[in-house]
């Protein structure tokens, strides 16, 4: 663990951010995710020696969103090889909102910009292997038990519910890319999939292991098992550094300097070979989609302990 971070320190830290909380706003347009509460507020360090230290409201669970698009994307490569997944899905970052069906129109045969925005991300979870969505989010579970050693983790059914009953315009963007031979299959299975994927809840701890297994390079921190090729992990966090953070992605770059994934429900993770996983998680967002508290609380780290990679 790096010098001088104790429970105490990441405690004080939590508590200086806190008021930060106000100048956010919790995400409303999934009906599920407007209960949340913007004062519960956690983070975790998970070193690469198995060490975590943690602080806040450590037994709130929270979903993981968007930060699943990162895991989807490491099944799927797993699952089909690197060729196959780029010739459907881009590799550039984007300056337009994560939901943006603009850069599609632009693009001959609409291919997806990235997997970190939800056009990419669902053409990511159309190649999935598995005959059913509940087949695919079975895998994708399975993966995230073996990443977290919790057998217990399951979606949050309410919220997969509440967003797929509201995902309009997630569902447009799947009919295009359907219509240019992007995705294959039933448009409203893949939505099933995708929003059961992102409805899937984890708590601060095993957000901050997840983090540091990509941080060792796909590697099991006890056993030394490789979960993850090697090459493929570090094609995740290439893609946390360059298009995690939403359209925010070269700010965060410059601030805070490490590969992360953020996700609307308030949850951001961070992966720094050397060092570990980080995991953050408060409710309130900016006007881009990430955790206000969670993004100062990275800023933080990041300058305290040098841990950009840049």
């Amino acid at each position: 663990m790096a010098k001088n971070l104790t429970k105490e320190v990441l405690e004080d830290w939590l508590e200086n951010v806190r008021p930060l909380a106000r100048d956010g706003k919790v995400a409303d347009y999934i009906p599920a995710l407007a209960k949340q509460d913007p004062d519960e507020l956690a983070v975790a360090v998970y070193d690469l020696d198995g060490e975590c230290i943690s602080a806040g409201n450590l037994v709130c669970c929270f979903t993981l969103q968007s930060i699943s698009k990162v895991l989807s994307l490491a099944l799927a490569l797993m699952d089909n090889g690197e060729e196959y997944v780029f010739e459907r899905v881009g590799m550039e970052p984007t300056g337009d909102p994560f939901h943006s069906i603009y850069r599609l129109e632009q693009h001959a045969p609409s291919k997806p910009l990235n997997p970190m925005i939800n056009a990419g991300a669902l053409a990511v979870t159309n190649m999935i292997h598995g005959a059913t969505p509940d087949e695919k989010v079975g895998r994708l579970l399975s993966f995230i038990h073996e990443m977290t050693d919790d057998q217990s983790i399951r979606y949050n059914e309410d919220v997969a519910v509440s967003e797929f009953q509201t995902a309009y315009l997630n569902r447009s963007l799947c009919y295009y890319m359907k219509q240019h031979g992007v995705i294959e299959g039933s448009v409203e299975e893949n939505l099933d999939a995708y929003t059961k994927q992102c409805a899937i809840e984890v708590n601060i701890n095993h957000l901050a292991r997840i983090g540091a297994i990509f941080a060792n390079d796909g590697k099991d921190l006890e056993s030394g098992r490789q979960i993850i090729p090697r090459h493929l992990a570090r094609i995740c966090k290439t893609f946390m550094v360059t298009c995690g953070m939403y359209d925010a992605s070269g700010s965060f770059a410059i601030r805070v300097g490490i590969p992360a994934k953020s996700g609307v429900s308030g949850a951001v993770v961070g992966s720094v070979n050397g060092f570990g996983g980080i995991a953050v998680y408060g409710a309130a967002l900016d006007e881009k989609g990430n955790s206000v508290v969670g993004l100062k609380l990275l800023e933080l780290l990041a300058n305290r302990y040098d841990l950009s990679i840049f």
